[in-house]
């Protein structure tokens, strides 16, 4: 494998966007900096919708959850933040009335049998009043749960990380970066330019040549250090409009024409994945990660410490 180890002193892009994502599949929140934690940004997909079976529900099959907004406090982007009993995230959708939930996690029932995808566990139930909220707006029985925190823990996909990386509702790691650049060379592509909040990404860059984030399997973001551990694998959601729920065709068949398997890891199996952005995990452990102040900000420079030569050398 062409592996390249770099002793930059440049950067080689910057942040320019921060997305963190309360609720899975629901809207995300823009934000300046966030605290980093190693299953995530703080607040990132502790939350999610399931069924009347505790299965996870998505966009893929509720494109509605797009419409769900959601607000946190501007203090709980702070490090070190601690909510109280008037702490709230505040959702709203339309044809709602605002629901409010308390970020404190006293006093929460334990709801066992909880899945997202390959995972099981117990989640704290956020009450009846979140329940028929949602199921009144879906259309069918639903449940908001949180991450319960105390007793579970969802290691990362050990085929791609070593132990002690841990993620919370996400779909299977805790960080996705993406850059202005691939973005706008897929928009040049596409009859009708789409949004970056089609993608949900958590991290934002720009700086770089389009699709340079395929390569990087060690960065740094200031001083913290990130490992690239696997391309994303793209699925509907980024066909569905994030301002009106609608599917369609794009960016699907045009990804699946110039991003495909088939098209930039010819050799390896998945030809007919569609690959956009890089999944990453934060290397907490490192001793940059000692002490307070772990929080990413936008304009943070990024250096790559090593990257492979093209995206079929990458992990897929």
């Amino acid at each position: 494998m062409g592996i390249t180890i770099l002793a930059p002193t440049i950067p080689a892009a910057k942040v320019s966007g921060i997305f963190v994502y309360p609720i899975k599949s629901c809207r995300g929140i823009s934000v300046s900096h966030a605290p980093l934690t190693p299953a995530g940004f703080q607040w990132d997909r502790q939350w999610m919708v399931v069924n009347s079976k505790g299965r996870a529900y998505t966009q893929r099959v509720e494109p509605k959850l797009a419409l769900v907004q959601v607000e946190l406090p501007t203090d709980a982007f702070f490090e070190n933040w601690e909510p109280t009993q008037d702490s709230f995230m505040v959702l709203k959708a339309p044809g709602m009335q605002p629901l409010k939930i308390c970020l404190s996690k006293k006093g929460h029932k334990v709801t066992d049998a909880v899945t997202v995808w390959e995972w099981t566990g117990s989640a704290w139930d956020e009450g009846a009043e979140a329940s028929q909220w949602f199921s009144d707006f879906l259309g069918k029985p639903c449940q908001l749960v949180r991450f319960n925190t105390a007793s579970e823990v969802r290691p990362v996909d050990p085929d791609y990380v070593g132990e002690n990386h841990l993620t919370y509702f996400s779909d299977g790691y805790p960080f996705l970066l993406l850059s202005q650049e691939s973005l706008d060379a897929l928009n040049k592509l596409l009859k009708e330019p789409i949004p970056i909040n089609r993608f949900r990404p958590n991290i934002l860059v720009e700086g770089c040549e389009p699709y340079s984030e395929d390569l990087w399997t060690e960065i740094k973001i200031n001083k913290f250090p990130f490992q690239g551990v696997k391309l994303c694998s793209r699925c509907k959601i980024p066909t569905i409009n994030q301002e009106t729920a609608i599917g369609g065709r794009e960016p699907t068949d045009t990804l699946m024409k110039t991003r495909s398997g088939k098209v930039i890891r010819p050799n390896d199996k998945n030809k007919n994945k569609m690959y956009f952005g890089q999944n990453l995990i934060w290397n907490w452990m490192d001793s940059s990660a000692k002490g307070s102040g772990k929080i990413i900000k936008v304009g943070d420079p990024i250096y790559v410490l090593q990257k492979v030569s093209s995206p079929a050398e990458a992990a897929a």
